[in-house]
């Protein structure tokens, strides 16, 4: 898809060493975070590199999962990215296509090119994803799947429609929750499942308190009770 800005410039400049702004270098680093998300997102054979295009003959400011092609901060622009560079330059475009490579040992690489611009539009650098297909399926699967030894609290998101929506469905879900757990005292579940929606930011939503009190047969003056005792139990325990 081309971009909505920016000029081509020619291409014998695209990997010309040249000086970045600190607006533009801070920007290439804001995505190095993204770098270490895909990368526990898509498990340990997707390798995810950050370019910087100001030394393409250093280019690499940041990769996750690096072991599969041996690189690391400092590495020049790969094959494969200077390939595409005059492209995603003279045709403005974001990405390029996924397609198939092959790695340095000569294994099947799905590989995707993603164009960071700055403000005006210049290409300042690129995001790879390279996913190493030659991994044993298993492995593949395993980083898709919950670890056997530290099973994780799989609480059902909320996808709603609308705030009404969300805090009905979030207020119902605690109340089950809390009044299914036999830790909680009769005659404390209220206080529990008010200072749980506390804890999950329900009150900051707009009548919240109201819906709450109603769902829970209290008042609101109760529901406003219970909120202050938990602010006043986290004082104390920072004090």
């Amino acid at each position: 898809m081309p971009a909505e800005s920016g000029t081509a410039r020619p291409i014998n400049n695209i990997v010309a060493k040249r000086r970045f702004s600190q607006q533009d270098r801070q920007l290439l680093a804001s995505y190095a975070g993204l770098v270490d998300g895909l990368a526990a997102m898509f498990g340990r054979h997707c390798e995810i590199v950050l370019h910087s295009l100001e030394d393409p003959e250093r280019s690499v400011i940041h990769i996750a999962n690096g072991s599969h092609s041996g690189r690391g901060p400092g590495s020049p622009l790969s094959e494969q990215a200077l390939r595409w560079l005059p492209e995603l330059e003279r045709q403005q475009l974001n990405h390029s296509p996924a397609g198939f490579v092959q790695s340095r040992l000569g294994a099947p690489v799905k590989s995707s090119t993603l164009a960071i611009r700055n403000g005006e539009g210049e290409l300042i650098g690129l995001l790879c994803l390279n996913l190493h297909l030659s991994a044993p399926l298993h492995e593949f699967m395993a980083d898709f799947m919950p670890q056997v030894a530290e099973p994780p609290e799989m609480s059902p998101e909320n996808f709603s429609n609308n705030v009404e929506e969300l805090v009905t469905l979030t207020v119902e879900r605690t109340i089950e929750a809390i009044n299914a757990d036999p830790d909680v005292a009769n005659n404390a579940k209220n206080k529990q499942i008010v200072t749980t929606l506390y804890e999950k930011g329900i009150f900051d939503i707009k009548d919240a308190i109201a819906m709450v009190s109603s769902k829970l047969n209290i008042s609101k003056h109760t529901v406003y009770l219970y909120i202050r005792q938990k602010k006043r139990d986290e004082d104390e325990s920072i004090a």
